[in-house]
């Protein structure tokens, strides 16, 4: 599970930073998810391993166009290059008038379906293995985060235990492994808790749209392994951030610290800002939350498992 940054600018692109897009490769599968698709993304994901047929869903935080404009120009690439899988779109309301009326005007020919949902608050998307929660933002237009939860897996079976005790691979583990306990022909019975590793504890993804401060941004970054925190403009532009609906770098540390995250990741930079301005954003945000990183584009960024206790 990793994130790949294709993205980290505000605003336009500039010639060493694109705008807003972030890929999220999933676990269980080669496939991939994008949130927010700006002018240009699908260039950035030639830079990668990535291909875009092999990508499932994409959620768009808002729909202001360094967030948007590259989301025609990807679907029509997705069906040129053999994306024959549905594909599900997930954003706010106004994203199904804009992909539906772009891709008219244009004649473009999609060979796959693609299943829009224009989103309310609360869980809008789960399987076996992820929950995908939304919750509104504070910006100047209907702006969400998103929440990415991972299922926990179940424990191992203590191998070494079960010979001891004369159990064999077979349906007795599989009822074991599912939870279940057993009564062997002896009639001893065997619990599963104590023959079970503990379960792996999932991982939390929570990436924000733009945004100042405001309370659904710490519910949904609540102990996030890894928060991805605007960072529009530096510690010394509060009005200037809140006046446009963005936040500073003291703004995301603060929802960091506030939210418990272990990690906190910044991005969609003002143009204002070059690479060798990054180093002191970072500083800046250091200082309230220490573990803090700026990101750039091409980043990849992995989201390891933390250890059961």
């Amino acid at each position: 599970m990793e994130l790949i940054f294709l993205g980290t600018g505000a605003g336009r692109p500039v010639k060493e930073r694109n705008v807003s897009a972030i890929a999220l490769q999933i676990s269980q599968s080669r496939n991939f998810w994008l949130f927010d698709c700006g002018e240009g993304t699908q260039h950035q994901l030639m830079r990668t391993a990535y291909k875009l047929s092999r990508l499932d869903n994409v959620f768009i935080t808002h729909m202001h166009g360094d967030h948007t404009f590259g989301l025609p120009g990807l679907l029509s690439s997705r069906a040129f290059l053999g994306g024959e899988e549905p594909l599900q779109l997930f954003g706010p309301q106004g994203i199904r008038e804009w992909v539906e009326t772009a891709l008219k005007l244009t004649a473009t020919r999609i060979t796959y379906d693609i299943h829009i949902q224009e989103i309310e608050e609360g869980v809008i998307f789960e399987n076996e293995y992820y929950a995908v929660e939304a919750a509104k933002l504070n910006h100047r237009i209907e702006s969400f985060g998103y929440r990415v939860t991972e299922k926990p897996r179940v424990g191992r079976l203590k191998a070494e235990l079960l010979s001891a005790m004369g159990v064999v691979s077979g349906p007795m583990c599989g009822k074991l492994k599912n939870g279940e306990d057993i009564v062997l022909p002896d009639g001893r019975t065997v619990k599963a808790a104590e023959v079970t590793e503990p379960a792996v504890p999932g991982r939390v993804v929570t990436i924000l749209g733009d945004t100042s401060p405001c309370d659904n941004a710490l519910l949904i970054s609540r102990d996030a392994d890894i928060l991805v925190h605007e960072a529009t403009f530096n510690a010394s532009l509060p009005e200037k951030a809140l006046e446009y609906g963005h936040s500073t770098t003291l703004h995301a540390a603060e929802t960091a610290q506030r939210a418990g995250a272990k990690q906190l990741i910044l991005t969609h930079f003002s143009t204002r800002y070059s690479a060798e301005d990054l180093p002191p954003l970072v500083d800046e945000a250091k200082s309230i939350f220490p573990f803090t990183a700026a990101a750039y584009d091409m980043m990849v960024m992995p989201i390891r498992r933390t250890k059961p206790e």
